[in-house]
């Protein structure tokens, strides 16, 4: 039976279930839950303000851009169900380790076994490939450059990037001028450095979030041999680094109105402003060592990274009208 209230549920948050409530679930429940979509909202975000930046250029075509933001969509999502398999197959995820605690494992938790795990593993990559091959045929140039580029990153984010300190900058350049840029280029077909800098404004949410979640896991990597950069430069330099690029963001938007590239419409995002002293103070502490009175359960024990996805989520989209409203009014 289809469960349309499930499907909803799984893009907001990545709800935790009982083995019955997982096998009463439809295929697209589960897959939804399996990687993950509720991240994915920051891959279409990317999408569209390539698609954005294609409008205000007069080289905007629907049907490239629905084939893009699908495409990337289903490459995010393989990347997060390779991450799961790899990780469990190395035994990182095994002991209760964080990734189980705040949400659905499908691997460890036994919903799922390998052949049902690599059959949604491999439609999920296969629809992801057939885009990015009729994208080629559509437009040449930098694109095959661009996909090979996101397809290393797909397939090594997990190890060893991820091993070594190269997760987080790797997001940064994924999510900026690899998905916003590659975008564009799809659609406009020509490389542009106003569009690369327009999408580190935005990159740097979806790092602030890994950044957060790697600290708040600092010790359990470091545990398990993972050196993410936060274990490489110790829970307090790591949390002021998310507040560095928080302020970034700000910084870089005021920076690209005062350069004449977008209009004033971008500082929209400083209605965010007020939440900042309050984010703040949160990432000047070190983490709570017990769940705070109130703190909602099924977050917990996300903390710096909880905190870093709902200030995201807000300057995001705030970024994101501000952006609509500039191409709408140039």
């Amino acid at each position: 039976m289809i469960d349309v209230k499930m499907w909803g549920r799984a893009l907001e948050q990545m709800p935790k279930l009982s083995q019955s409530e997982w096998h009463a679930l439809d295929p697209v429940a589960k897959w939804l839950i399996a990687c993950r979509a509720s991240v994915l909202f920051m891959t279409f975000t990317a999408a569209a303000l390539g698609g954005l930046m294609a409008w205000r250029a007069g080289a905007f075509q629907w049907d490239l851009w629905l084939a893009t933001v699908l495409g990337l969509m289903f490459a995010h999502a393989t990347n997060n169900l390779l991450n799961d398999y790899t990780d469990s197959k190395r035994g990182i995820d095994k002991d209760n380790y964080y990734r189980n605690q705040y949400g659905v494992h499908v691997l460890e938790d036994g919903l799922m076994n390998e052949r049902q795990f690599w059959r949604y593993l491999g439609v999920t990559a296969g629809i992801a490939l057939l885009l990015g091959g009729w994208l080629i045929m559509q437009r040449s140039g930098l694109t095959m450059d661009l996909m090979l580029a996101g397809a290393f990153f797909v397939l090594f984010y997990t190890w060893p990037l991820k091993y070594y300190g190269l997760g987080e900058p790797a997001v940064l350049l994924v999510w900026g001028p690899l998905m916003v840029g590659g975008s564009y280029y799809v659609l406009a077909g020509q490389w542009s450095w106003d569009v690369a800098w327009l999408s580190l404004v935005f990159a740097l949410g979806p790092t602030t979030v890994l950044f957060g979640k790697h600290t708040d896991k600092l010790e359990a990597d470091r545990g398990k041999g993972v050196n993410t950069l936060p274990v490489i430069l110790g829970e307090r330099r790591s949390r002021y680094c998310v507040l560095g690029m928080i302020a970034t963001q700000y910084l870089l938007s005021i920076g690209l109105v005062l350069s004449g590239s977008f209009g004033w419409a971008l500082l929209l995002v400083m209605i965010s402003l007020p939440v900042l002293p309050g984010l703040f103070r949160i990432y000047q502490r070190a983490k709570p060592d017990a769940r705070p009175q109130g703190y909602p359960e099924e977050v917990w024990p996300l903390w710096f990274s909880a905190h870093a996805f709902r200030h995201t989520r807000r300057f995001t989209s705030l970024f994101l009208v501000g952006v609509i409203i500039d191409t709408l009014l140039s």
